[in-house]
Parts: C-alpha cells; structure tokens; sequence
C-alpha cells in the first residue's frame, strides 16, 4: 500500500508539473518559430529555428536590457520597502496597545477594497507636480507599504511571537529599535520571505501603473513589451520573444531563493 501510494503521489505531482511548465514551454515554441508557423493548423508543438533571432530583436527593439535593470530595481526597491515596514507596522498592530488600534487597522484593510482605478488621477497630479514622470521613483514610492502587507504580517506576528518574549526583552533594557530587530525580525523571518517573494513578483508584472507614470524611453519590462505589439500585423513570435526575456529573471529567482523561501515557510509552519 505504502508503494502504490508514493506512486500515485508522484505521478500526480508530475502531471501537475507538466501542466504548469506548459504555458512556459509554449512560449519559448511560438518564440522560436515566425506568424506563419503559428497560424498553421494544429499549431507547432515543438521548437523552431528563429529562437536566436527573435530574442535579438525583441532584446533591441523594446530596449530589453534597460527595461529588466529598471525592472530590477524597481520590483527589489518595492519588495524589500513592503516587507520593512508592513513587518513594523504588522508588529505595531498585533503586539502593541495604543489608541484608536482598531480603528486604524480596519482603515488599512478598507485601502485593499479600493480600486487602484480609483486613485489613478490624483496619483498622476501629484507625481506630476513633483516632476516624477517617466522616473523611476513614481513607481517605486506609491507601492512601498501595501494593506494587504500589513494585515498579513499583523496575522502571522499574533500567533508566532509570543507577548512574554516581547516583555522580557523590554525587562532586560532593550530598546524599541534592538526588541524590533533581535525579536521580531527572526520571528517574522519566515512571513518575510513569502510577502518579500510575493511583492517582488506582483511588482515585476505590474503593468497599469508603469504604463502611466513611464514611457519608452525609461521602461518597466512590462511598458517595454507593449512596444513589440504594434505595427499593422505584429510579429507574435517576436512578442512572445520579449515574453520570454521577461519570465527567465523570475525564473531565475525561484531557482536561486526558492529553498530558502520554502525552507521558511516550513519553518514557520512547524511554529505555528
């Protein structure tokens, strides 16, 4: 029994694998091949011969390497203000005792029930005023502390540091800075690495604001691709081309941090 089921296990996991690198592995397919192999009837299940030469292109034509370093950049910058301050603010909420607590915590959940629609307008006159457009800053600053930031780090810092450990390092003389820094920080070690991935990737693939607030001369990777679909007939291959260029980064993060971010949230599970 134990071996029939580590087989079914397994093959279950491989099949759920292959559905989740299919739309990655068609991407790379339809960048290596031309408009005319697409259309073709089924579609092309395996790789062409222009994969080179349609990277080249949408890596020239969109101004790749500007758009992943201000990418970069950006989606880092955010990623590690989100985590910085929603882990304060979420220690702030769970640990804390001040006035007006419960008030201001249903106030930051209520920004998560806000269309970003909304906001867009007097975003783009003050980013306007203080002379931001098409620079980096007037994406970075507004996504800096997120609600949904701040509840998530509030949840996990109620259950996974204990209130004595909190007193007993204020007994022992430390400081509001030194408690924060050797107490909560490996607390929320664990809820650090999965908000700072989850920001990070929802940073990368932001579009409807980057495309406001930046043009083609100073790109995200996303405002870049959309100059890869213009033109009369748009060379798909190319686009998913810039596509492709646009995905291997992240790819590249989850290979390298992907141990430490499940390592960390094993960790925290066992202390729950």
């Amino acid at each position: 029994m134990k071996a029939r089921a580590g087989l079914v296990t397994y093959a279950v996991l491989i099949v759920f694998a292959v559905l989740s690198l299919f739309p990655l592995v068609w991407t790379a397919i339809a960048a290596s091949g031309t408009n005319g192999r697409l259309a073709r009837t089924p579609p092309p299940f395996w790789f062409g011969g222009d994969l080179l030469g349609n990277l080249r292109i949408a890596w020239t034509d969109a101004d790749m390497g500007l758009a992943l370093l201000n990418t970069t950049v950006v989606a880092s910058t955010v990623a590690a203000g989100t985590v910085l301050f929603s882990t304060l603010a979420g220690f702030a909420f769970a640990k804390l005792r001040f006035r007006f607590k419960n008030a201001l915590l249903l106030l930051v959940i209520g920004t998560m029930m806000v269309p970003p629609q909304l906001s867009v307008v007097p975003l783009f006159m003050l980013v306007a005023e203080l002379s931001w457009t098409d620079r980096l800053q007037s994406v970075v600053l507004p996504a800096l502390v997120s609600g949904f930031g701040v509840f998530f780090m509030r949840q996990y810092l109620l259950r996974a540091l204990p209130t004595e450990l909190v007193e007993a390092a204020r007994v022992d003389g430390a400081s509001g800075l030194r408690v924060v820094w050797h107490v909560v920080f490996p607390a929320a070690r664990p809820a650090m690495a999965v908000l700072a991935m989850l920001t990070f990737v929802m940073s990368w693939n932001d579009f409807f604001w980057p495309i406001i607030a930046l043009t083609q001369s100073n790109p995200t990777v996303q405002v870049a691709l959309t100059s890869l679909g213009r033109g009369y007939v748009p060379d798909q291959s190319v686009i998913m081309a810039g596509a492709l260029l646009g995905t291997l980064p992240l790819l590249l993060v989850f290979v390298v941090f992907g141990r430490q971010i499940v390592g960390g949230i094993m960790q925290g599970a066992v202390k729950g």
